[in-house]
């Protein structure tokens, strides 16, 4: 062998060696079917993320009545109310597309919003980009005449709120809805039991590539998948392009609701149902989406505080979410102005301030053996390298807390997130951990609510 030879041969065992070892080795490629993509390792950042917020808002926020599904309940199912509403509101022959203009977004501050979704310690931001109603909130080039570039606000709002929120540090996510109600290809389709697929090709996926190109979305929320198979919508061929060769290829993080036979089933983490909330532990990751206004998704005039849910809840929720393994998506619906309401605002701040002392047992954290227990309070565990965190809901009689699961060592240390020094503990007979909590006035204790005990040393 000559000279030539013996480098041609070195240079393939080069080759060989490197395609064998890593960065050069050909990606793994994604074949548009649910074994192959379901067996997508879920970016982790997903996971650590932990909390975040939720934004509904479009043309629904203008009569800002019953619900976001205003449209549908004034001319799909025709309930009474909705009936009622328009016609002592409105004059006769009034249509929804009339409510387009009135949806001005005019004191839409995308910075403002951000800085509050960063105190409120989120993580990242989901936004509607489309609902149900077919509005879409940037300049859709498949939605003439009904989108927010040339109608209402002439704004793209989407790409405001995007560089707003990625100037803090925080992900972007874009909810999508993939049906529109009233759409008149969705109608045909809808007549044609699906066979055909008319609207699928011209709207709904020409929307999807056009918003992760043009945005690079963290996270696709998908909706609107119930009443047709994914292999209506193309489902498959999407996710295979979006984890294969889209600009996000390798961070997108994507939900469940790729058609009627997938949530809790197919797609990247699971979403389930509106508001899941499992017993035990799941086996894969999933999301708790809800809503601080328990009635509704979308902003409503006739909002009463009783149908707000209380702090203390919504940090219960966390608590409990994270513990078992999931995200909280806490959903706000602004006015179509833009204006998020004090009431909103208020319960986000509550959940930062909460997370500003507590945040150490939730980020980034994972699952503990045993997830939670009840005694005389309820307590929720949630772990991070050798540390176990137990989150108290209420303050134990004679301030004694009793931990049945963690088993204590010659080491075991305990401290109280917020407070500096350590506690003091011992162990009951029947082998329980009693921690001796910090004698304080309740105006001196870090959070007023849900307690957290850094547990060293204990297994």
């Amino acid at each position: 062998m000559g000279p030539r030879g013996l480098v041609a041969e070195l240079l393939l065992l080069l080759a060989l060696g490197a395609a064998k070892s890593g960065p050069s080795a050909p990606l793994r490629r994604y074949t548009p079917d649910w074994p192959s993509l379901d067996s997508r390792p879920l970016p982790a950042w997903f996971d650590e993320a932990k909390f975040g917020v939720f934004v509904h808002w479009g043309v629904f926020s203008v009569p800002a009545w019953g619900s976001e599904w205003f449209w549908w309940h004034w001319k799909g199912t025709k309930l009474p109310q909705y009936q009622s509403f328009m016609k002592e509101n409105y004059p006769p022959g009034f249509s929804y597309g009339d409510f387009g203009p009135q949806f001005t977004a005019r004191f839409f501050h995308p910075d403002s919003w951000a800085d509050l979704f960063k105190a409120a310690g989120a993580k990242y931001v989901v936004l509607t980009t489309k609902h149900h109603e077919g509005f879409t909130n940037w300049p859709s080039p498949v939605s003439w005449n009904w989108n927010s570039q040339d109608v209402g606000p002439h704004r793209d709002l989407v790409g405001e709120l995007e560089a707003a929120v990625r100037k803090r540090n925080i992900r972007y996510g874009l909810y999508h809805s993939l049906l529109e109600w009233f759409h008149p290809l969705y109608l045909l389709d809808k007549k044609n039991g699906f066979k055909t697929q008319h609207f699928v090709h011209a709207k709904t996926m020409p929307e999807l590539y056009d918003l992760v190109n043009r945005y690079k979305p963290d996270l696709i929320w998908s909706d609107g998948e119930w009443e047709s198979p994914d292999t209506y919508w193309n489902s498959t061929g999407f996710l295979s392009w979006l984890y294969n060769d889209s600009p996000v290829k390798d961070t997108v993080v994507v939900n469940d609701r790729w058609g009627q036979n997938c949530s809790c089933h197919h797609g990247g983490y699971y979403n389930c149902q509106d508001k899941f909330k499992p017993e035990t532990l799941p086996d894969h990751k999933w999301e708790m989406c809800t809503s601080i206004d328990k009635l509704s998704w979308g902003y409503r005039r006739n909002m009463v505080i009783t149908d707000v849910a209380d702090e203390s809840t919504i940090i219960s929720e966390l608590v409990q979410t994270v513990s078992l393994g999931g995200n909280y998506l806490l959903n706000i619906g602004p006015t179509k102005d833009g204006l998020i309401v004090p009431i909103f605002q208020e319960r986000l701040l509550a959940v930062g301030k909460w997370l500003s002392v507590s945040g150490e047992a939730i980020y980034a954290s994972k699952p503990w053996r045993v997830q939670f227990e009840k005694n005389t309070t309820t307590v929720w565990y949630t772990s991070k390298g050798s540390a176990v965190y137990a989150i108290f809901l209420s303050w134990p009689k004679h301030g004694i807390l009793s931990l049945k699961s963690p088993k204590s060592s010659s080491t075991t240390q305990v401290t109280m997130l917020g407070v500096q020094n350590n506690l003091k503990w011992s162990k009951d007979p029947d082998e329980s951990l009693l921690v001796y909590l910090p004698q304080l006035p309740p105006s001196a204790l870090p959070v007023q609510f849900a307690w957290t005990l850094k547990l060293t040393g204990v297994k």
